[in-house]
């Protein structure tokens, strides 16, 4: 039976989108792109880096990988740079590894998708799938994300209600038919259905955002102390959920608190000037706060790769890095400049998606 894996299990790589998208990393996306060459780096120093790049910004992207060993760049367009998301999911069974293709619809289709188009992304599993030569299962026309789901490897799976059942995805299915789909494709045996998200998380909160594994019966959870906050409610009852199931295994969960960002960070008017937004695409207003968590970092076969903010959140995020690096010694915590990501909508995690190792 194929399984997906945890994150935190041996990786043959990782998938990356070349970041390009004036809506989401501006007119001049430089900023952005050093910010995922930087990621880049991190990942090659152990594991393989799969990056696409569609035919007009090729050149570009290879001109900035070029220095760089264990790259594999690849001619795949794509609406924008979300690999977590459009990108297959990978499932094993022994040796053997295939994708998942789910349906993409931007993030609600017509109901509150994120833009009007998204038939490139779409179609960006099937296409690497085939360019490496893996096997695709497609799974549409059930929607999903990649960033919705965080397995343990051992039978749990964890999502949000708040996304899972969003109107936007499989309106006709109900929550019990949800997680069967989610059981036989993944290869689980339980589903977590943690309440809530980050707030304003325009994924209708996605789970890598607000909760994710460390271990075995391990998790970490996005926290504030401010009752005033309006992510405490939110993370409150995740807490209270957490503590009230077990795993697929018949474990209590260990949750470890990972604090949000001391300061929210918003987008500023000068932000706000640099999109250039397409007709049916999800603008941003100066003064929204942006959805950051440090529970959006991404394992590689050797560290935890971290956002970091910056600026007046200094202190919380070395807190962060000082947090993972006690719940995971075996690997070195790398925290990245990541406020130039955050701006497109999400972090480390959403921008990679693993490719588990076959033996």
């Amino acid at each position: 039976m194929y399984k997906m894996p945890a994150e935190y299990a041996p990786h043959r790589g990782t998938l990356m989108i070349w970041p390009v998208r004036p809506g989401s990393w501006g007119k001049d996306p430089r900023a952005a792109q050093a910010a995922f060459v930087r990621v880049f780096e991190a990942i090659t120093r152990s594991e393989e880096l799969y990056l696409l790049a569609g035919p007009d910004h090729f050149r570009e992207a290879q001109a900035a990988v070029a220095r760089l060993d264990r790259v594999h760049l690849l001619c795949i367009d794509s609406d924008d740079a979300w690999a977590r998301d459009v990108g297959p999911t990978f499932v094993k069974e022994g040796d053997s590894i295939k994708g998942i293709s789910w349906s993409f619809n931007a993030w609600g289709g017509t109901v509150d998708g994120l833009y009007a188009d998204w038939r490139k992304d779409d179609a960006v599993a099937r296409a690497f799938c085939e360019a490496v030569g893996l096997p695709c299962e497609d799974a549409a026309p059930f929607v999903l994300e990649g960033g919705s789901i965080h397995t343990d490897g051992e039978g749990t799976a964890l999502v949000t209600e708040s996304c899972l059942l969003s109107a936007g995805r499989n309106p006709a299915m109900s929550r019990q038919e949800i997680e069967a789909e989610l059981c036989r494709r993944l290869g689980v045996e339980k589903v977590l259905w943690l309440p809530r998200g980050i707030y304003n998380d325009e994924t209708n909160e996605h789970v890598d955002n607000v909760c994710a594994f460390v271990g075995p019966a391990q998790v970490v959870l996005a926290w504030t102390d401010d009752p005033s906050d309006p992510q405490y409610a939110l993370s409150a009852a995740d807490l209270d959920y957490l503590q009230s199931v077990t795993d697929a295994r018949g474990r209590r969960l260990t949750v470890h608190k990972l604090p949000i960002p001391d300061h929210p960070i918003l987008c500023s008017e000068e932000d706000c000037s640099s999109y250039a937004f397409e007709p049916g695409e999800d603008t941003r207003e100066p003064g929204e706060r942006l959805a950051a968590s440090y529970v959006n970092f991404y394992f590689t076969n050797d560290a935890v790769l971290v956002p970091q903010f910056g600026g007046e959140n200094a202190a919380s995020d070395a807190r962060a890095c000082a947090i993972l690096q006690e719940l995971c010694p075996d690997r070195q915590v790398i925290g990245l400049p990541a406020r130039e990501i955050l701006q497109g909508g999400g972090n480390i995690h959403c921008i990679t998606q693993q490719i588990p190792l076959s033996l």
